[in-house]
């Protein structure tokens, strides 16, 4: 079995755990609030164990790490389920008070080796490790600098498997902090040299698809949340339900990243709709396949016309015919075939899974490596500079212990990644070295029977 051992870091990054294991052990059968399982299909226990252990008394645990530098989120999540491993638990006496200096010098430093000893204890009750996925936000002292200390001793001792970043970018029109634009670019170098994939969920993007598409009023981030696990859970189908696609973390990395450092990737989710929406639509596979590629389903507030596409793939589950979403998927690019490369053939792959998500008969993930991302980076790069220039609450990070030609070598680096991109664009050497190659179009039909679903809406609170 290949498995994954998961990290959430910070307030965000247990925020949308929490929502990914609620998502995902339903699926697989397991009450949240007990670990036991209630599931009718054999398929959900199949490959459970990617992402569960299993206890002496026939329990099942998320293999996870909760991590925070103050205990008040992760001990609310203690209370809430017993899907979670107590000793998983590690937190520190305060908080890095939304200073990436704090979490990666001081008071993140204090708590990593016992992050890494859990970790290592993980590590060592399963088979056959194939990555690490870390869920956290880079706006945040924690889910920054916290985050950027954890990847580089992930990276040193264990070289050979892969990491995989769920991060947050914080976004100017829904900022909480001002110092946000610092935290986002000081953890752009742990990013780009550590990480091998990086899906990118843009604040804005998500904020405006339960405004626009959803038509909720904000009351919190528990819808925003539940969109964000719906889409990793969707990400990750292929790893959890027999397959013959995508069936690991490897396979999406070759398929995905043709370099090394281009592995930044905007995730999208079909169908966003509410109940009553969903009343007028035609529910076939064509829609879906129209709705992964439009902007207001990415999770990230770019414009995909803005640039092109170097590969991109969409995960499809429910009862569907292989042969037709092939030639829709087909179809897409030959019409749009200005907007991908054309040093990559065969850049746009497929995977189906007979298991639909809970309460839809069908869905559809998309995954995209797009040019366009550089808007996002540059984003960020204009937010810091602004700031750096008038070196405004610089004296919070040097205070720290940190100087500031470090802020200089990071945006250094994010202007590299930026023109990675352009040039990649423009058909060019991107500079990023050898990467896995462009994907290949494919289909597999994966699960021979559909758990059940409740018939409800997935954004419903009721």
């Amino acid at each position: 079995m290949r498995e994954i051992v998961t990290l959430q870091i910070g307030g965000a990054g247990n925020a949308i755990g929490d929502s990914f294991w609620h998502v995902i052990s339903h699926e697989h059968g397991v009450d949240y609030a007990s670990g036991r399982f209630g599931g009718t299909s054999p398929l959900q226990l199949e490959r459970i164990n990617v992402f569960f252990n299993a206890t002496a008394s026939k329990r099942f645990y998320a293999r996870t790490i909760l991590i925070d530098t103050e205990a008040s989120t992760i001990q609310r999540l203690n209370a809430s389920s017993q899907l979670y491993r107590p000793e998983n638990f590690v937190a520190g006496s305060e908080s890095a008070g939304n200073n990436f200096a704090r979490g990666y010098h001081t008071d993140g430093a204090a708590i990593l080796d016992q992050v890494l000893e859990n970790t290592r204890r993980e590590v060592e009750s399963v088979d056959s490790l194939q990555g690490f996925q870390l869920l956290h936000s880079i706006g945040g002292g924690t889910g920054s600098g916290l985050t950027s200390l954890i990847m580089e001793a992930l990276v040193e001792q264990y070289p050979d498997n892969l990491l995989c970043n769920y991060v947050t970018i914080p976004s100017p029109n829904m900022s909480q902090v001002v110092v946000e634009p610092y935290n986002a670019l000081l953890s752009t170098p742990a990013l780009v040299n550590n990480s091998h994939l990086t899906f990118c969920l843009d604040n804005e993007a998500l904020f405006q698809i339960c405004n626009r598409n959803l038509k909720i009023k904000m009351s919190g981030y528990e819808h925003i949340n539940h969109i964000v696990a719906l889409t990793m859970s969707g990400i990750t189908t292929c790893l959890r339900f027999p397959g013959q696609l995508n069936a690991g973390l490897r396979k999406i990395y070759v398929n995905m990243v043709p370099f090394p450092r281009l592995h930044f990737l905007i995730p999208g989710f079909a169908p966003l709709v509410t109940c009553k929406q969903q009343q007028f639509s035609k529910g076939t596979v064509s829609e879906l396949v129209q709705q992964i590629f439009y902007s207001n389903n990415l999770l990230c507030a770019i414009d995909l016309r803005k640039g092109k596409l170097l590969t991109a793939a969409g995960i499809f589950r429910g009862r569907m015919s292989p042969r037709e979403v092939d030639q829709l998927m087909t179809g897409v690019r030959n019409k749009n075939i200005n907007n991908f490369v054309d040093w990559i053939p065969n850049n746009i792959k497929t995977a189906i899974c007979d298991i639909p998500p809970r309460g839809l008969k069908m869905s559809a993930t998309f995954i995209g490596n797009t040019t366009a991302i550089q808007t996002l980076f540059q984003r960020l790069l204009d937010a810091s500079m602004a700031m750096l220039r008038r070196k405004a609450h610089l004296h919070w990070y040097t205070g720290e212990g940190m100087e500031e030609q470090e802020f200089q070598d990071a945006q250094q680096e994010l202007q590299a990644i930026i023109d990675d991109y352009r040039s990649s664009a423009e058909g060019e050497d991107s500079g990023g070295g050898g990467g896995g190659s462009g994907g290949r179009s494919g289909s597999a039909e994966s699960g021979e029977e559909e758990a059940t679903a409740e018939a409800r809406c997935q954004y419903c609170t009721e």
